[in-house]
């Protein structure tokens, strides 16, 4: 049983911990591959997230604008006879 996926803040925070043992060459030329595959997992975890967000708030702008009065009167400038 493969253990559950992180949350955006998670993923995030150790895809940095990963980026900064490449950056520092601290990664064991052993670990190295798997060090980036687990960074390659991580990524797809936070563009998941963000996408699932956007859909999300997408979704729910939609349904404001749904609620919203149909046909609002138009609002006159004060240069325009009303």
């Amino acid at each position: 049983m493969s253990a559950p996926e992180p949350g955006y803040a998670d993923a995030l925070a150790e895809l940095e911990e990963i980026l900064a043992e490449l950056e520092d060459g601290d990664v064991d030329i052993d670990r190295l591959a798997d060090r980036v595959r687990r960074a390659a997992e991580l990524l797809e975890v936070c563009r998941g997230r963000i996408e699932d967000a956007r859909v999300e708030v997408t979704r729910i702008v939609a349904e404001l604008d749904a609620d919203a009065p149909a046909a609002r009167a138009p609002v006159a400038s004060p240069n325009e006879p009303a």
